[in-house]
Protein backbone atom coordinates (compact mmCIF):
# COMPACT_ATOMS: atom_id res chain seq x y z
CA UNK A 1 0.00 0.00 0.00
CA UNK A 2 1.21 3.49 -0.85
CA UNK A 3 2.36 5.46 2.19
CA UNK A 4 0.27 8.54 3.03
CA UNK A 5 3.43 10.41 4.11
CA UNK A 6 4.95 9.85 0.68
CA UNK A 7 1.86 11.32 -1.00
CA UNK A 8 1.84 14.24 1.48
CA UNK A 9 5.49 14.99 0.72
CA UNK A 10 4.78 15.05 -3.04
CA UNK A 11 1.73 17.30 -2.58
CA UNK A 12 3.67 19.62 -0.25
CA UNK A 13 6.39 19.90 -2.90
CA UNK A 14 3.79 20.99 -5.50
CA UNK A 15 2.16 23.41 -3.04
CA UNK A 16 5.49 25.00 -2.08
CA UNK A 17 5.30 28.10 -4.31
CA UNK A 18 1.52 28.32 -4.62
CA UNK A 19 -1.32 29.91 -2.63
CA UNK A 20 -3.14 26.57 -2.47
CA UNK A 21 -3.21 24.54 0.74
CA UNK A 22 -3.75 20.87 1.50
CA UNK A 23 -7.09 19.97 3.06
CA UNK A 24 -6.95 16.19 3.17
CA UNK A 25 -5.37 13.04 1.80
CA UNK A 26 -7.26 9.76 1.99
CA UNK A 27 -5.93 6.36 1.03
CA UNK A 28 -8.18 3.32 0.83
CA UNK A 29 -7.05 -0.31 1.11
CA UNK A 30 -8.01 -0.89 -2.55
CA UNK A 31 -5.42 1.65 -3.74
CA UNK A 32 -7.56 4.76 -4.19
CA UNK A 33 -5.83 8.04 -3.35
CA UNK A 34 -8.00 11.14 -2.84
CA UNK A 35 -6.26 14.51 -2.49
CA UNK A 36 -8.25 17.63 -1.57
CA UNK A 37 -6.76 21.09 -1.98
CA UNK A 38 -8.23 24.55 -1.51
CA UNK A 39 -7.50 28.20 -2.22
CA UNK A 40 -9.00 31.42 -0.86
CA UNK A 41 -10.35 32.26 -4.35
CA UNK A 42 -11.47 28.74 -5.24
CA UNK A 43 -9.81 25.85 -7.04
CA UNK A 44 -9.21 25.75 -10.80
CA UNK A 45 -9.61 22.45 -12.63
CA UNK A 46 -6.35 23.10 -14.49
CA UNK A 47 -4.49 23.16 -11.19
CA UNK A 48 -6.09 19.88 -10.11
CA UNK A 49 -4.93 18.34 -13.40
CA UNK A 50 -1.44 19.78 -12.89
CA UNK A 51 -1.21 18.37 -9.36
CA UNK A 52 -2.53 15.01 -10.54
CA UNK A 53 0.18 14.79 -13.21
CA UNK A 54 2.80 15.93 -10.68
CA UNK A 55 1.82 13.11 -8.30
CA UNK A 56 1.67 10.50 -11.10
CA UNK A 57 5.18 11.45 -12.25
CA UNK A 58 6.49 10.69 -8.76
CA UNK A 59 4.59 7.49 -7.95
CA UNK A 60 5.36 4.29 -9.81
CA UNK A 61 2.46 2.18 -11.04
CA UNK A 62 5.02 -0.61 -11.50
CA UNK A 63 5.49 -0.78 -7.71
CA UNK A 64 1.80 -0.52 -6.89
CA UNK A 65 -1.32 0.17 -8.91
CA UNK A 66 -3.50 3.01 -7.67
CA UNK A 67 -6.43 5.20 -8.60
CA UNK A 68 -5.84 8.95 -8.12
CA UNK A 69 -8.45 11.64 -7.59
CA UNK A 70 -7.44 15.28 -7.08
CA UNK A 71 -10.09 17.88 -6.34
CA UNK A 72 -11.18 20.75 -4.19
CA UNK A 73 -12.64 20.60 -0.72
CA UNK A 74 -16.39 20.56 -1.25
CA UNK A 75 -18.21 23.80 -0.66
CA UNK A 76 -20.66 23.24 2.16
CA UNK A 77 -18.60 20.34 3.55
CA UNK A 78 -17.24 20.52 7.11
CA UNK A 79 -13.94 22.37 7.52
CA UNK A 80 -10.94 20.10 8.01
CA UNK A 81 -8.02 22.53 8.42
CA UNK A 82 -7.57 25.94 10.11
CA UNK A 83 -6.92 27.71 6.79
CA UNK A 84 -10.52 26.98 5.76
CA UNK A 85 -11.75 28.82 8.86
CA UNK A 86 -9.53 31.80 8.00
CA UNK A 87 -10.81 31.88 4.41
CA UNK A 88 -14.42 32.13 5.58
CA UNK A 89 -14.05 34.96 8.13
CA UNK A 90 -16.99 37.32 7.58
CA UNK A 91 -19.14 34.59 6.02
CA UNK A 92 -22.11 32.69 7.42
CA UNK A 93 -21.26 29.31 8.93
CA UNK A 94 -23.02 26.55 10.81
CA UNK A 95 -21.42 25.03 13.90
CA UNK A 96 -22.45 21.81 15.60
CA UNK A 97 -20.84 21.86 19.04
CA UNK A 98 -19.76 18.85 21.08
CA UNK A 99 -23.08 18.90 22.98
CA UNK A 100 -25.10 18.64 19.75
CA UNK A 101 -26.22 22.30 19.72
CA UNK A 102 -26.31 23.80 16.23
CA UNK A 103 -25.84 27.54 15.65
CA UNK A 104 -25.70 29.65 12.51
CA UNK A 105 -23.88 32.94 12.43
CA UNK A 106 -21.04 34.98 11.00
CA UNK A 107 -17.52 33.65 11.47
CA UNK A 108 -16.02 36.64 13.23
CA UNK A 109 -12.44 35.66 14.02
CA UNK A 110 -9.90 32.85 14.11
CA UNK A 111 -6.90 32.64 16.43
CA UNK A 112 -4.94 29.39 16.34
CA UNK A 113 -7.37 26.63 17.38
CA UNK A 114 -10.00 29.13 18.60
CA UNK A 115 -12.73 30.79 16.58
CA UNK A 116 -15.68 33.08 17.28
CA UNK A 117 -19.10 33.02 15.61
CA UNK A 118 -21.45 36.00 16.00
CA UNK A 119 -25.06 34.78 16.26
CA UNK A 120 -28.14 37.02 16.07
CA UNK A 121 -30.35 35.72 18.86
CA UNK A 122 -32.97 36.84 21.36
CA UNK A 123 -31.49 38.01 24.65
CA UNK A 124 -33.28 39.09 27.80
CA UNK A 125 -32.02 42.60 28.55
CA UNK A 126 -32.35 44.02 32.04
CA UNK A 127 -35.16 46.58 32.22
CA UNK A 128 -36.95 45.19 29.13
CA UNK A 129 -40.02 42.97 29.31
CA UNK A 130 -39.43 41.22 25.99
CA UNK A 131 -36.23 39.65 24.70
CA UNK A 132 -34.28 41.77 22.22
CA UNK A 133 -32.47 40.43 19.11
CA UNK A 134 -28.74 41.06 19.44
CA UNK A 135 -25.50 39.73 18.03
CA UNK A 136 -23.93 37.42 20.61
CA UNK A 137 -20.41 36.04 20.22
CA UNK A 138 -19.91 32.30 20.75
CA UNK A 139 -16.33 31.07 21.22
CA UNK A 140 -15.28 27.58 20.15
CA UNK A 141 -12.20 25.42 19.74
CA UNK A 142 -11.80 23.72 16.36
CA UNK A 143 -10.96 20.37 17.91
CA UNK A 144 -13.95 20.50 20.26
CA UNK A 145 -16.78 20.94 17.72
CA UNK A 146 -18.37 18.16 15.71
CA UNK A 147 -18.23 20.32 12.59
CA UNK A 148 -18.15 23.82 11.16
CA UNK A 149 -19.21 24.44 7.59
CA UNK A 150 -19.91 27.34 5.24
CA UNK A 151 -23.57 28.07 4.56
CA UNK A 152 -24.17 28.46 0.85
CA UNK A 153 -26.52 31.38 0.21
CA UNK A 154 -28.16 32.37 -3.05
CA UNK A 155 -29.39 35.79 -1.90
Amino acid sequence: MIDKNVVRKIVDEWLDDKDYFLVDIQLSPDGKIVVEIDHADGVWIEDCVELSKFIEERLSRDDEDYELEVGSAGLGQPFKVPQQYINFIGKEVEVLDKDGKKVKGILKSVDGNDFVVSVNEKVQVEGKKRPVKMDVDHAYKMDEVKYTKYIISFK
